[in-house]
C-alpha cells in the first residue's frame, strides 16, 4: 500500500501558513492499495462500518481508503462509497471540492511539502498561486454543501478569486433547487466556520453572487439595497453595513456568539415598509422575530441564540445608554440579564461596539458605552443581595409581601450604588 498526505495540510503548508499546525494537527491521510482487512491487520481501527476511514493505532490520525462515491438520492441526503485496491490517487483527488484541496504528498515527504514532490494532477498549484477558487470536477455539483464549503474558504483566503466557471456552476445548482435540500447540521457547520474566518464577510458576498444566500438566508439576504439614515450610517446600505459590522467582529477577535449576533443584529431593516425609509421604527423587536424563525430552520446552538436574541432587542438602547439615568441603565441591564450573567453580558456589549465601528468612518473611533455599561454593571453588582434581603425580612417579619419588598430595596441599592459612578463619568467629560 502507498500513503499520501493529503487536502489542507498540503495546501496551508505550500501557502507556508500554519505549517505547524498543518504537519501536526490537522492531517489526512489516504491509502492506496489496501483493502479494510489489511488496514485492521496492522491496527487501524475502522471510525464507521459504512465509511472507509481508519484511525491510526498511535497517532489516532485519519487514514482513508481512496475511494470514489456517487450520489444516492435527490438533494444531499448521502453518498456510496466504492473502495477497492485499484482505485488510484487521481481517482480520490478528482471528487474533492477545490483544486487547492485536491494536491497530495508521499508519507516520505509530508513533513518538508513542496512542489518538486507534490502529486497535483488538477492544477492546484497553479490556482493556488494565481489565488483562485476553482472546483475540481463535475463532481462538486453532487454535494451542495460545498457552496458553502467555496464561500468559507473565500473568507479564510480573502484575496482568493472565484473561478468564473465555478460560480456559474453554483448558479445552476442554486437554480436547480439543490441548496433547498441541504441537512441542517451541515448547513450550520459551514456558517459557523466561516463566519469564524479572517473575513466572514466574503462567506455571505460568494453565498450573495451564487444566489445561494437568498435561499438558506433570506432574511439576511433582502438587507441589500435598504437604505438607512445617512447622519447615523455614511455606507448607507443596510447590507453594506452587516458585511462591516461582521469584518469589525473579526478584527476584534470575537468568539462565535458574537459574530452570529451581529450577522443577525438589524435583520428587521430588511422588512421596513417602504413609505418609512430610510427610517427602521421598531426594526430590533422584528429583528428578534425574524432571528427565532432563523434559529429554528438551522438549528443554531442555545448559546449563540440567546445572545442574538439580546442584541437585536437592545443594542439601540445600549447605543443610547450614555443619556440613560441610574434607574434607566437598572432596567436596561435587567433586561439584557447582565445582573445574572455579566459574562454574557460582556459579549453583548462587545456586539455593539462592532455595530458602532461597523460603519464607514468609524471604524477607528471608541465605543465608550462598553466601558461606561460594564463599570456600572460592577457598581450594581457590588450590592450585597443577601444582605439587603436580611435587612428588610427583620424590618418586615411574616410580611405577606416580604419578596416583593426585597426586590424593591435590592432595585433602590443598585440605583444608589450606580449613582457615585455615573458622577464620577460626568465629571470626567
Amino acid at each position: 500500500m502507498d500513503i499520501f498526505l493529503v487536502g489542507g495540510a498540503v495546501r496551508d503548508a505550500l501557502l507556508a501558513r500554519d505549517t505547524d499546525r498543518a504537519a501536526h494537527v490537522d492531517r489526512d491521510w489516504v491509502v492506496v492499495g489496501a483493502t479494510p482487512e489489511a488496514m485492521a491487520a496492522q491496527g487501524f481501527l475502522p471510525v464507521g462500518k459504512d465509511f472507509p476511514v481508519f484511525l491510526h493505532p498511535q497517532t489516532r490520525e485519519e487514514y482513508a481508503l481512496a475511494r470514489t462515491e456517487r450520489k444516492t438520492a435527490p438533494g444531499y441526503h448521502g453518498f456510496a462509497f466504492h473502495t477497492d485496491p485499484g482505485v488510484t490517487l487521481e481517482d480520490d483527488l478528482a471528487r474533492r471540492d477545490l483544486t487547492i484541496n485536491a494536491m497530495a504528498v508521499a508519507q516520505r515527504d509530508a513533513d518538508r511539502v513542496n512542489a518538486a514532490e507534490l502529486v497535483d494532477p488538477y492544477g492546484g498549484l497553479r490556482d493556488l498561486q494565481a489565488r483562485v477558487l476553482r472546483h475540481v470536477t463535475g463532481a462538486f455539483a453532487e454535494d451542495p454543501v460545498r457552496i458553502l464549503r467555496l464561500a468559507r474558504f473565500a473568507a479564510r483566503f480573502p484575496d482568493f478569486s472565484v473561478a468564473p466557471e465555478t460560480l456559474d456552476l453554483m448558479r445552476a445548482m442554486v437554480e436547480d433547487g439543490e441548496v433547498d435540500h441541504l441537512v441542517p447540521e451541515r448547513v450550520w457547520q459551514e456558517l459557523s466556520r466561516g463566519l469564524m474566518e479572517q473575513r466572514p464577510s466574503r462567506m455571505l458576498e460568494v453565498l450573495r453572487d451564487c444566489g445561494a444566500l437568498a435561499r438558506l438566508l433570506p432574511e439576511v439576504d433582502r438587507l441589500w439595497g435598504v437604505p438607512q439614515r445617512a447622519d447615523y450610517h455614511p455606507e448607507v446600505d443596510t447590507g453594506v453595513h452587516l458585511l462591516m459590522v461582521l469584518d469589525m467582529s473579526a478584527r476584534l477577535g470575537a468568539g462565535l456568539p458574537v459574530r452570529f449576533a451581529c450577522l443577525c443584529h438589524d435583520l428587521g431593516k430588511g422588512t421596513t415598509p417602504a413609505d418609512v425609509l430610510p427610517r427602521h421604527i421598531g426594526h430590533e423587536e422584528r429583528s428578534a422575530h425574524l432571528l427565532k424563525g432563523l434559529c429554528e430552520r438551522w438549528r443554531v446552538p442555545r448559546e449563540c441564540r440567546e445572545l442574538a436574541d439580546v442584541v437585536a432587542r437592545e443594542h439601540g438602547n445600549i447605543h443610547r445608554s450614555p443619556g440613560l439615568n441610574a434607574t434607566a441603565v437598572l432596567r436596561l441591564l435587567e433586561r439584557c440579564d447582565a445582573l445574572r450573567r455579566p459574562q454574557r453580558f460582556d459579549e453583548v456589549l462587545q456586539a455593539c461596539e462592532c455595530d458602532a465601528r461597523g460603519r464607514q468612518g468609524c471604524q477607528e473611533q471608541p465605543y465608550p458605552q462598553r466601558p461606561r455599561l460594564r463599570a456600572l454593571l460592577d457598581a450594581a453588582l457590588s450590592v450585597d443581595s443577601g444582605e439587603v434581603a436580611h435587612r428588610v425580612a427583620q424590618a418586615h417579619p411574616g410580611a405577606s409581601d416580604l419578596g416583593a419588598r426585597i426586590a424593591h430595596a435590592l432595585h433602590d441599592a443598585r440605583c444608589r450604588a450606580m449613582v457615585p459612578a455615573l458622577q464620577t463619568m460626568a465629571d470626567a467629560g
